[in-house]
């Protein structure tokens, strides 16, 4: 970093520290939001949910060959099977936009494919089973179904869209993976699709939510800790009995190197949004009232608002319909309804973040842009229809 740009920053720091009313009532009230909604999420979903994926994919980034990447994910996969295997896995983790984070940069860092890459990324926060069910429960079947054709749909017109814009860019990228992939020798695959399974399973079992009108789901809540119980001592002997101590070693090293560097920039990202946001029925110093003004009617500045105040905001899963439900009521359109449905779950500040550090600022800017303008275009679409 040069000399001037240090200037610069340090510039802008004093500056804030300088003119920022600091003893406003409102700014009180933003900092202190900064800190619970900071709090929340360490308390939350940090130890279950972000260790188990920073976890996963230190272990793609060891264990998976880029050959095997390239076959199923790569740009010369057959298109139906690498959006098919992207969209489905990304649903079958039912994670928040954070959580895919660890577990995107892995399946990219060994040679996937942008499209494939980005449609996982998508679906995986996106295409919640539970929240799709819990959506359509709350907020109407209308509702709950356009928000399931919106993001199966998404998540393969957004890769598919990424693909083509970066073709050039890709060529090159995956020109590495290819010339790797013919000299490298792995796991046999069932170990590896074991492995990876009961680790999957570890995450999303930890997650298990309480859904108290839903008899099966609800019994799995009530044994998920001892569900995970096991499926964390199998994982314990699979690591003891068939990985070697340096393949361990490599498999941690990695593992903390996704956290080094992912986490700081996340936990960076929740400050930033709780200070401007709050969390769900708390004010920070953006009045709540301005967001429900905005969003009222089915018109473009309505869904665009939506979708990128969606995009900015952080959603842990099954947060979203809540929210919804109490912004319905305050005069919200149908219409930025769904906008807001397609948009917040798949991305928030911090996300972008961390996409920013893994793919460059471009794509992810155009993914970002994406979202935003499918979620603003399906939403007028979705108002015109149903308002």
């Amino acid at each position: 970093m040069s000399d001037w740009k240090k200037l610069f920053y340090i510039t802008a720091v004093f500056l804030l520290f300088y003119f920022l009313p600091f003893d406003a009532v409102r700014m009180k009230d933003a900092v202190m939001e900064a800190l619970f909604m900071a709090q929340d999420y360490a308390r939350q979903h940090v130890l279950l949910c972000l260790v188990p994926a920073f976890f996963i994919a230190g272990a793609i980034a060891v264990f998976v060959k880029s050959s095997s990447v390239l076959k199923y994910l790569g740009a010369g996969a057959n298109k139906f099977v690498a959006y098919t295997v992207a969209s489905v896995s990304g649903s079958v983790l039912a994670v928040c936009s954070c959580t895919v984070l660890p577990l995107f940069a892995g399946i990219y860092k060994r040679g996937a494919g942008i499209g494939p890459a980005t449609a996982f990324l998508y679906s995986g926060p996106a295409i919640n089973v539970l929240a799709m069910i819990l959506t359509a429960r709350v907020l109407g079947p209308e509702l709950g179904i356009a928000r399931v054709i919106g993001a199966v749909g998404f998540s393969v017109i957004i890769g598919l869209l990424m693909e083509l814009i970066f073709k050039k860019d890709e060529e090159k990228r995956l020109e590495e993976f290819a010339d790797e992939g013919a000299v490298e020798a792995g796991k046999p695959a069932w170990k590896l699709i074991l492995y990876f399974g009961v680790m999957i399973g570890v995450l999303v079992f930890l997650n298990w939510g309480r859904d108290e009108s839903m008899a099966f789901w609800n019994m799995i809540y009530r044994t998920k800790w001892m569900i995970s119980g096991v499926l964390l001592a199998l994982l314990a002997v699979m690591v003891i009995v068939w990985f070697n101590n340096s393949e361990r070693k490599e498999w941690l090293k990695e593992t903390l190197g996704f956290a080094l560097r992912i986490f700081p920039l996340l936990f960076g990202g929740v400050l930033i949004a709780g200070f401007l946001l709050g969390r769900p029925g708390h004010e920070a110093l953006i009045p709540s009232d301005w967001i429900v003004k905005l969003v009222g009617g089915n018109g473009f500045g309505a869904n665009l608002f939506a979708s990128v105040a969606g995009a900015f905001m952080y959603f842990a899963t099954l947060t979203e319909v809540p929210i919804l439900q109490g912004l319905i009521g305050a005069g919200m359109g149908k219409g930025p309804a769904l906008a807001l449905l397609l948009a917040g779950p798949a991305l928030s500040l911090q996300s972008m973040l961390v996409i920013n550090s893994v793919m460059g600022f471009k794509k992810t800017a155009v993914y970002a842009g994406l979202v935003i303008t499918m979620s603003t275009v399906t939403g007028m679409l979705y108002g015109m229809l149903f308002a």
